[in-house]
């Protein structure tokens, strides 16, 4: 007998035939829509989620603003040291005319009143550097990826939990068949 073949034999699901229960109907059109509802779930919630955190970070390059501070106090570490950057106290004035002081990465062994480029937002609190367009879109896909797969488990785990209820009942269901109709065929079977 030759193996199915073609579109007929991907809609098997649903082809007449009499042997066919009610039960593997259900379990078709069950599976037809969990898939269905797993690709449309992932899919826009995943595109919300990066259109979302691409539009967040675009508003976060439009606000925030690079401030010319200064160092308050020496750095500490050497230039020697081998240290990247350390932590530093700094003072700047906000547009609205207000001082301001926080810490912020500076080379080591820095001194007093060195120039430093902090980044603030709107209110003059210091925050770090924008992402750039590029990061933008690469933190948006992966996050869109992550909220995507997410939000598509849902669905796919509830046509899981169903599938798994129909196929218990169906096992009750031939058990108390044969227990009806095995007896008939015992000389048969034993």
């Amino acid at each position: 007998m030759a193996a199915l073949r073609g579109p007929r034999a991907l809609l098997w699901r649903w082809w007449p035939n009499p042997l066919r229960r009610r039960s593997d109907t259900l379990e078709a059109w069950t599976v037809l829509a969990a898939w269905t509802l797993t690709l449309l779930a992932g899919v826009l919630a995943g595109l919300a989620a990066a259109q979302s955190v691409e539009q967040s970070l675009a508003r976060e390059r439009a606000e925030w603003r690079p401030v010319l501070a200064q160092l308050t106090e020496r750095a500490p570490g050497t230039t020697a040291s081998g240290a990247e950057r350390v932590w530093a106290e700094v003072r700047w004035t906000a547009d609205d005319g207000s001082a301001h002081e926080g810490q912020t990465r500076v080379q080591p062994g820095s001194t007093a009143g060195t120039p430093v480029t902090v980044w603030t937002d709107p209110d003059g609190r210091l925050v770090t550097k924008p992402a750039s367009e590029a990061q933008a879109r690469l933190r948006a896909a992966m996050i869109g990826t992550l909220v995507g797969v997410g939000a598509a488990a849902l669905p796919f785990a509830g046509g899981r939990l169903v599938r798994g209820g129909l196929e218990q009942r169906r096992m009750e269901q031939w058990d108390m068949e044969w227990e009806r109709v095995g007896p008939q065929w015992g000389w048969k079977t034993g």
